[in-house]
């Protein structure tokens, strides 16, 4: 099974962007996709918009996993992304969201999505990993702690705790 560490370009991070809604987030995420990936934004924007329809992908803890398939992409896409203020996001806990990892799916990959979105909700239930996402300095040191993310990592924080 493909992990996120093997599908998150560096490109991909974004911190400390400034944005204000949910609509505006979508946009730049579809712009991201575009640039590095030549899939259309509006493509990218609808398929994001049309999920969050059906129900928030604010998980929790100031972190959304916006996410959606897409007809005729090839391949799995994702980012990151740390926003410079916070945006509402209808989370469970009624915090507002400052980290988004956003994943897009080609359509038939049903069984690769439920695990990586399996796999992104465990990593941000770290609250080492999210503590660190938020004080990373840059995208490189960003993109490097997500890579050096692992299950035991976590549980041996916890033990130690």
């Amino acid at each position: 099974m493909v992990s996120i560490q093997r599908l998150l370009i560096q490109d991909n991070v974004l911190l400390d962007l400034d944005i204000t809604s949910k609509k505006r987030l979508f946009e730049q995420i579809g712009i991201l996709f575009e640039n590095h990936h030549q899939v259309s934004r509006s493509q990218v924007f609808d398929a994001l918009f049309n999920r969050e329809k059906l129900g928030s992908t604010g998980l929790g803890h100031g972190f959304a996993l916006p996410h959606g398939r897409l007809k005729g992409l090839r391949d799995t896409l994702c980012a990151f992304i740390r926003i410079s203020g916070d945006i509402p996001f209808d989370s469970p806990d009624g915090q507002n969201v400052k980290m988004v990892f956003a994943l897009l799916v080609p359509e038939h990959a049903n069984e690769q999505h439920l695990h990586l979105l399996s796999e992104i909700a465990e990593m941000f239930s770290d609250s080492g990993l999210r503590q660190a996402l938020l004080e990373a300095s840059d995208p490189a040191k960003a993109w490097d702690i997500l890579n050096q993310w692992t299950p035991n990592a976590r549980r041996q924080r916890s033990a130690t705790v």
